[in-house]
């Protein structure tokens, strides 16, 4: 099964979110309206939420966790993944935050705490190591990723357009459930 309870949290979407069937979601997680999650990915709410904001989508074999809150760290470290945003395929992410319009490139691993910002391009196989804050408007690559060069007008406007290319190709397959 795609969506799985876990103690008192069950997966909440919103109208046009689509979750493959190959893919697990389970526990405190929320897929905001027209985002996906591909095959096989799993985004699991357990210890933590997650949240999935409108019109990202989660691509093939990415896998995005959390940290428990925390006598020394109340509200521990949650995965908040902001709209119209692209999780290439094979990524990790845990317990960070990723802002609007960001593309994360395939095989990357964004750690615990990490922020990127609005607008930010992260190359394939990436490091965002923990802590990490990646600022608007840049290209980063590498491991550790670093700064690269702004991005350009026509970089800005891909990061929409590849998001909203994924709503219209989840839009093509069956509804979920």
């Amino acid at each position: 099964m795609a969506l799985s309870p876990f103690l008192d949290h069950a997966p909440q979407l919103e109208a046009g979110a689509w979750v493959h069937p190959s893919a697990q979601v389970i526990g405190d997680v929320q897929l905001g309206r027209d985002s996906s999650v591909w095959c096989n990915a799993v985004l699991r709410g357990d210890v933590n939420r997650i949240v999935v904001g409108e019109c990202s989508n989660v691509q093939d074999l990415t896998m995005g966790h959390v940290s428990h809150r925390n006598a020394a760290k109340p509200e521990g470290s949650p995965l908040l993944i902001g709209s119209h945003v692209t999780i290439g395929h094979s990524v990790i992410l845990h317990g960070c935050r990723i802002g609007d319009e960001c593309l994360i490139g395939m095989g990357s691993l964004v750690m615990d705490d990490a922020l990127i910002e609005d607008q930010v391009m992260l190359g394939a196989g990436s490091l965002v190591p923990p802590g990490k804050r990646l600022k608007s408007g840049q290209l980063y690559i590498g491991r550790p990723a670093v700064p690269v060069r702004a991005l350009t007008g026509e970089e800005i406007a891909y990061l929409r357009y590849s998001a909203e290319h994924y709503v219209r190709v989840k839009n093509q397959y069956p509804p979920a459930g």
